[in-house]
């Protein structure tokens, strides 16, 4: 499997010479220049991190072609997610994304714990804690987040109805997580009107956090 392109916002330095560099993969349904990731990307950069945004095969394909499709199977996701931060190099590196990006990222870091490897953080931009308005089947996916040791920063809207503000603490996560709640978000992080807050508020607040956890591991 070849390395995917890699889309570089931030301070022009080498990858491997960069203080912290922060890969971030899509979720599931949008690419790595959605309006999402590209705030995300761009805000990181204007704070003076590097950020690096890649593409799974299934996705690169549909630039190829314009044909949606499924993601691919859980075994291809995780070897670009290796294959990348292979490249980047793990000793400066925060794994994330969005949703499904940011799962496949976390068990990548969990692997890397395994294989005396690991990356400097994770960041999971929404995480998909389980099916929406299914909490019963979070078990699958929460398996290892029990007792990881990776720093880590969940940022989670709080009517997100893949896991809620009601929902999530009550799931066994490692004292090495942090959750950062954004008031009224959905899995994209935007709250409604009457909250009087705006989907601009709450995307930079999370930037806001990212950075600060950053700096601070």
């Amino acid at each position: 499997m070849s390395l995917p392109d890699l889309l570089i916002d931030g301070p022009p330095s080498n990858h491997r010479d960069a203080p912290v560099t922060i890969a971030l993969a899509h979720g599931a349904g949008a690419p790595m220049d959605s309006p999402f990731m590209v705030a995300f990307a761009e805000g990181l950069a204007t704070k003076g991190l590097k950020c690096a945004r890649f593409e799974f095969p299934y996705m690169a394909q549909r630039r190829v072609d314009g044909k949606k499709r499924p993601p691919n199977t859980a075994k291809i996701l995780m070897q670009t997610w290796r294959d990348v931060a292979q490249h980047l190099g793990h000793e400066n590196l925060i794994v994330g994304g969005k949703s499904m990006g940011g799962r496949m990222a976390s068990m990548l870091a969990r692997e890397l714990e395994d294989e005396g490897r690991p990356v400097k953080g994770l960041i999971c931009l929404g995480y998909p804690f389980h099916p929406p308005g299914k909490p019963e089947k979070a078990e699958g996916r929460l398996a290892h987040l029990t007792d990881i040791q990776t720093p880590t920063l969940i940022l989670q809207g709080t009517r997100d109805t893949f896991g809620t503000l009601e929902q999530v603490p009550d799931f066994p996560l490692s004292t090495a997580i942090q959750v950062h709640w954004l008031e009224d978000g959905d899995h994209g992080f935007k709250p409604r009107k009457k909250s009087g807050r705006s989907e601009a508020q709450n995307w930079q607040e999370a930037i806001d956090a990212v950075d600060a956890f950053a700096r601070n591991i």
